[in-house]
């Protein structure tokens, strides 16, 4: 159960986040700067690349790798070469995870590694591994790491994470924004230099303004009915999330929300893209989870019972190319089933800025509800 009123009580909340999960929320744009400036400083504005590679292989264990594989492989586009590593073992811990180069890699390649942790040793004999095949290596971990040293074996490039204080407190989340972001900026930063896309040092300080009004707007001491983070928290306290993104922007963000609020507040979600999203979730909103599908349940006593789980739908949208949009039938489908909607649609910008606007507001929102659920 959510305690609602916990969301409009600051202190409680500061209380309540052990893992620093508000303050790297809330921190997020000075994160973003911090990572561009220890980009800088390890060389990477410097950087004479012989053209683009062949292939661009991202390894790193948790949410923030793959986080971060999803966004960079969209924002690269049509024909992207970012391939995520996903790695093997028999548990998530980082003596066990296992990364290996596929069998094709070789020097038109760059194997990208980004870990908030650095003490992974298949991570280092993967750069070892990598400087033995030609790959270019570029790593991003928190300073003083075995990786680091790995790295400079390999005659690749060091990047240190940007952390904060309070990441050395508590373990880790790989949902962290805080850790999100650190990881993330070195990437952009590099993956501009070799002309991937479109990420240079005034597009990134965007970023961070941007990721700085959306902390305004949606900080523990901003009340919830102004609140878009914490509204969106309250809206889904006992529901399934069904989240539907529109836009190149939308998609990471989309998936991004649905593997948070599973890490963070152990609740499950769905995610799909429209327009195939109706086609695909059609039959889920018209069948039990559908607020529908007990028409009794008005009138029932829920003192003493369980409230029944329902669908909510979530739109996250960015503006679709050519103007065509499958938002209104996506409207029309919830409301046919008397399911409930959410909308978030981000301020204009560009790509970069507007994804980081929804990924914003969606981290705080399942900080949020990670925190008042957990009360």
């Amino acid at each position: 159960m959510l305690d609602e009123s916990l969301l409009d009580t600051p202190e409680g909340l500061a209380e309540a986040d052990r893992r620093g999960l508000l303050r790297g929320a809330a921190e997020a744009g000075a994160r973003v700067r911090t990572a561009a400036r220890h980009a800088v400083d390890a060389g990477v504005g410097t950087l004479r690349p012989d053209g683009r590679p062949r292939a661009v292989l991202i390894a790193g264990p948790g949410a923030a790798a793959t986080h971060a594989a999803d966004l960079l492989g969209t924002l690269a586009g049509p024909g992207s070469p970012v391939i995520r590593l996903a790695p093997t073992g028999v548990a998530p811990a980082a003596g066990a995870l296992r990364w290996e180069l596929p069998g094709w890699a070789g020097s038109v390649d760059l194997l990208l590694i980004a870990t908030p942790d650095g003490g992974e040793p298949s991570l280092s004999l993967l750069a070892e591994q990598a400087y033995r095949r030609g790959c270019s290596v570029v790593a991003v971990a928190p300073s003083g790491s075995p990786l680091g040293e790995a790295v400079a074996g390999a005659h690749g490039l060091f990047v240190p994470m940007a952390t904060a204080p309070y990441d050395q407190e508590e373990p880790l989340a790989g949902a962290s924004p805080g850790v999100f972001w650190a990881l993330l900026t070195p990437l952009l930063a590099l993956l501009d230099r070799v002309g991937l896309l479109a990420a240079d040092p005034d597009a990134l300080e965007k970023v961070a303004d941007r990721l700085d009004r959306v902390a305004e707007r949606c900080g523990p001491a901003i009340v919830t009915y102004s609140n878009p983070a914490k509204t969106l928290a309250a809206e889904l306290a006992d529901a399934l999330p069904v989240v539907w993104t529109e836009g190149t922007s939308a998609g990471p963000a989309g998936r991004r929300f649905a593997a948070a609020l599973a890490e963070l507040s152990g609740r499950p979600a769905l995610v799909a893209e429209l327009p195939e999203a109706l086609a695909a979730h059609s039959a889920l909103l018209a069948g039990p989870l559908a607020a529908s599908a007990d028409p009794d349940d008005f009138f029932r006593d829920r003192v003493e019972e369980t409230p029944a789980l329902h669908a909510r739908v979530v739109l996250l949208r960015d503006r679709p190319l050519g103007g065509l949009t499958a938002a209104p039938a996506a409207r029309d489908l919830a409301l046919s089933h008397d399911t409930p909607i959410s909308e978030l649609e981000p301020e204009e910008g560009g790509d970069l800025e507007t994804l980081a606007e929804l990924i914003a507001v969606t981290d705080f929102a399942a900080v949020y509800l990670a925190l008042a659920s957990a009360a």
